[in-house]
């Protein structure tokens, strides 16, 4: 590495860890001062920005803000409540799983904050240490983006692969990050079950009990979300977007199985068939309108939503950030072929760690799949393996400033969720890094299977 590439790349790494440290609309904007010094103190060839993928997220959570305006999460996170309450000995279990599952759904893991501080009640009244489902449940939440078909991620490698000469669907993409990260979620679990001392047991939360204000903030209050009343218009804005999802998904199915439904242009005398990443734009965009048209979802409550707000921070952050680091790594391709050529040729699969780096200085799973997938691919490593090692994108908990992790921290009345006074012996270091590592390793497994042995891939 020379030492004008060196200089080069502090620009893009101070960038980042600048813009981590001011969060939210930062990291896109401060992404661009050092796509600027790039471009015009270094003279670097900007690349083309990822337009692609901020459209795919525009339009989905456009659809998820529309979706949280009709009222129709709220119906969603009063089943999931009624499922928890129901079986409150497992609430350490069936937390996880659902906020896994409720991502998976809709695309994005800010949807699970009002079913937080439910978690945190359950394991209240039934003596559990409310860090054992909360930390589990808000790393769930996050994990669930690379399963999800409409998620940015996971659109983003479809249409980055396909651009590199590996045509795949969302579909295949679920097919083997679902079980995989399902096999994580399981073993970080297990780890949760019994970590940290009960609640009899634990000086510092009996020490809060005995002052009446702190009990009366622990137990005083009951979380929920079952005395809403959730209109029919509420329930019809589900099942319309339930129907989009299932939309998309039959026409991955069809594709998997070599049956083409969508219309075919011709573009420079070539016929030249409809992308998918068009279609999940028309897709979503269609009905968020009919959820407005017909379900009376109001666009600017939508615009005022949380899932929306958070969505269109996801947008600048991937638009500055993989702007700028892509410009960084297409003017150095050949370099970065040379360097690592000895690395990833014995051990390809190393690439989870450069993934799961970059996760943690940028917060964004889509912008990480964004910026490094095509580095990786020019790096000649096999797609199957690149596919096997998606979970490691997923690494900003390692740094517990994502939103969600703050927010868990405040919801657990208990204390017993917590950032530690080292900054890194937070309550989601374990069970993060436990199911990267599993899902990781197993979805490297699947992946194998499903190239090797059934030649799907």
């Amino acid at each position: 590495m020379s030492l004008l590439m060196l200089v080069e790349l502090l620009v893009v790494l101070i960038a980042l860890w600048i813009g981590a440290r001011y969060g939210s609309l930062a990291l896109g904007a401060i992404s661009g001062i050092g796509l600027a010094i790039l471009v015009f103190c270094f003279h670097l060839k900007p690349s083309t920005p990822p337009t692609d993928v901020i459209y795919i997220i525009i339009a989905a959570v456009t659809c998820a803000g529309v979706l949280q305006a009709s009222g129709g999460m709220d119906w969603m996170i009063q089943i999931a409540e009624k499922l928890l309450r129901k079986h409150p000995d497992r609430i350490t279990l069936l937390a996880p799983l659902t906020t896994f599952f409720l991502t998976v759904l809709v695309g994005t893991g800010h949807v699970v904050y009002t079913l937080m501080p439910i978690i945190c009640d359950i394991a209240l009244s039934k003596g559990i240490r409310p860090e054992r489902p909360c930390a589990i449940a808000s790393i769930s939440a996050q994990i669930g983006i690379t399963c999800s078909p409409i998620a940015a991620a996971v659109v983003a490698f479809a249409s980055i692969s396909e651009a590199n000469g590996f045509p795949i669907t969302n579909v295949q993409i679920v097919m083997v990050t679902l079980p995989a990260c399902i096999c994580g979620i399981l073993m970080a679990v297990a780890y949760s079950w019994h970590r940290g001392l009960d609640l009899d047991k634990d000086p510092k939360f009996q020490a809060r009990l005995k002052d009446p204000v702190q009990y009366q903030a622990i137990y005083g209050e009951t979380a929920t979300t079952l005395d809403k009343v959730i209109s029919q218009n509420s329930k019809n804005a589900v099942y319309v977007f339930l129907g989009a999802l299932a939309v998309v998904l039959c026409i991955s199915l069809l594709k998997m199985a070599g049956v083409e439904i969508l219309p075919q242009y011709m573009v420079d005398g070539k016929p030249e068939r409809l992308s998918m990443n068009i279609v999940i734009q028309i897709i979503m965009i269609t009905a968020a309108a009919f959820m407005i048209i017909f379900c009376k979802a109001k666009p600017k409550a939508a615009v005022d939503g949380k899932v929306w707000q958070n969505g269109m921070v996801a947008v600048v952050a991937i638009y500055g950030i993989a702007w700028m680091s892509n410009t960084y790594f297409d003017n150095y391709k050949p370099e970065m072929q040379a360097m690592l050529a000895d690395i990833i040729t014995k051990y390809p699969w190393s690439i989870a760690f450069a993934f799961f780096t970059v996760s943690v200085l940028i917060n964004s799973q889509g912008a990480v799949v964004v910026s490094m997938l095509p580095l990786a691919y020019s790096l000649k490593i096999e797609p199957w393996i690149l596919l096997g090692v998606m979970p490691s994108v997923y690494g900003y908990f390692f740094i517990p400033n994502y939103p969600s992790d703050i927010a868990t921290v405040n919801f657990d009345r208990s204390g017993t969720t917590v950032i530690g006074k080292y900054l890194l012996n937070h309550s989601f270091m374990a069970p993060g890094m436990i199911h990267v590592v599993t899902a990781t390793i197993v979805g490297l497994g699947v992946s194998y299977v499903y190239h090797f042995w059934l030649g799907m891939y």
